[in-house]
């Protein structure tokens, strides 16, 4: 623990409310580009936060998740860490992991499951000395946590369709997820179109928010700065970073690239969830697996074109990528397997449905170096920094406290 979670941890007076966060990933071991983690260390600059990770979607299993011992050994690991400040210069920030029983399709076990994690945050709060917080909410899973903690207002993060992970216990999480859209005091989205299907449960409580993008860290970086592993691979690359989990990315769509394109070289950064050997065959694809979010620029800056190769199916239908933001913000040209908030940017973007007009797309803008110039792409998005994100986010939770309570 970087320090004791007792000293300087008195609530700000007035109308400064902490703020609590059910995150849906884990800061130990997901990557910090997420939204939730984004979100949460800037407020930390103005508000006490305490963020609590992941508590999951179900039970990894064999036969229906990936790399089941490895996903049970980091959460137990995640576990171990307690409570923590991560960030020297942001006290304000405490992470939290508590021990959980994810067996969510059961529900008196939910429910047992939902007071043991009460007990072990309600815990970490007394010891803080936090009041009264406002929850932001982005686990579906939390919805059960919620009831008997005393909170200024719940908002709800609706970044995804949980209910749409192929994993998960689809009914129980739709379930979960209509239970928290009813109880939320706001209901906040990335997405046009799944603001859409909501807009009957959830009518005026629905607010736009959007994504932002780290305008400063995803600046193009010469080719002196990017990793040497990279400078050794030639032109033109093809690039993808961000997690290669097969329920989203497109792996055959990968294999096409490197086949029908043999002379660019497809360059992966990304753990995966998904076995990797296929490509070993490939001698112009280079997978180069997990990288710190500090160094994703670097690679970034040495793609020729970016790729977003999804799948098609409800979860990318639904969804928002931040990736997209990044690839824009470092100027670089994008082609896209289409998906309704991809036309935030028609113009700038390559879009494609489907495998033949993907691998078209890709060889336009690697001749090209399109659509859009490295200018436009960039300041496509720069009034989107997720500094003007947690600012709004701020005054949605102050008006949610106040008219609410």
């Amino acid at each position: 623990m970087s320090r004791g979670i007792r000293g300087g941890d008195r609530q700000r007076s007035g109308d400064q409310a902490p703020w609590i966060c059910f995150a849906a990933q884990d800061w130990w071991y997901h990557n910090r580009a997420h939204s939730d983690f984004q979100l949460m260390t800037r407020l930390a600059r103005q508000r006490q936060v305490l963020l609590v990770n992941s508590i999951g979607l179900r039970l990894p299993t064999p036969g229906r998740s990936t790399q089941v011992l490895r996903r049970i050994a980091r959460k137990a690991r995640s576990v171990s860490k307690l409570v923590r400040r991560p960030i020297p210069e942001t006290p304000g920030f405490i992470v939290m992991t508590p021990l959980v029983i994810p067996l969510y399709q059961h529900r008196r076990v939910r429910m047992l499951n939902a007071a043991l994690v009460r007990l072990q945050v309600r815990l970490v709060m007394a010891l803080l000395r936090i009041r009264r917080p406002v929850a932001f909410v982005t686990i579906p899973t939390a919805v059960d946590v919620l009831p008997g903690m005393d909170v200024k207002a719940v908002l709800y993060n609706r970044s995804d369709r949980h209910s749409e992970f192929p994993e998960s216990d689809q009914e129980t999480i739709a379930a979960l997820e209509a239970d928290l859209l009813r109880r939320a005091d706001r209901v906040l989205y990335v997405s046009h179109a799944l603001m859409a299907e909501d807009l009957p449960a959830v009518g005026a409580r629905g607010i736009f928010i959007d994504h932002g993008v780290d305008l400063e860290h995803f600046s193009l970086r010469p080719e002196s700065e990017q990793p040497a592993e990279l400078r050794l691979l030639p032109h033109p690359r093809i690039g993808f970073f961000g997690g290669l989990d097969d329920y989203v990315v497109d792996i055959d769509l990968l294999e096409r690239l490197a086949v029908e394109i043999p002379e660019a070289q497809l360059v992966l950064i990304g753990s995966a969830t998904c076995p990797m050997d296929r490509f070993e065959q490939y001698p112009n694809v280079h997978w180069f697996g997990f990288q710190p979010y500090s160094d994703i620029p670097r690679f970034g800056s040495g793609f020729d074109v970016a790729i977003m190769p999804w799948l098609d199916n409800d979860w990318i239908r639904l969804c928002n990528p931040i990736k997209l933001k990044e690839y824009l913000a470092l100027g670089l040209p994008v082609v896209s397997i289409d998906y309704p908030q991809l036309h935030s940017y028609d113009g700038l973007v390559g879009v494609a449905r489907g495998h033949g007009e993907f691998i078209a797309a890709v060889r336009a803008a690697l001749q090209h170096a399109g659509p859009g110039t490295p200018q436009q792409r960039r300041n496509a998005v720069l009034d989107a920094s997720w500094d003007a994100v947690t600012s709004r986010l701020l005054m949605i939770g102050e008006d949610a406290s106040s008219s609410v309570h």
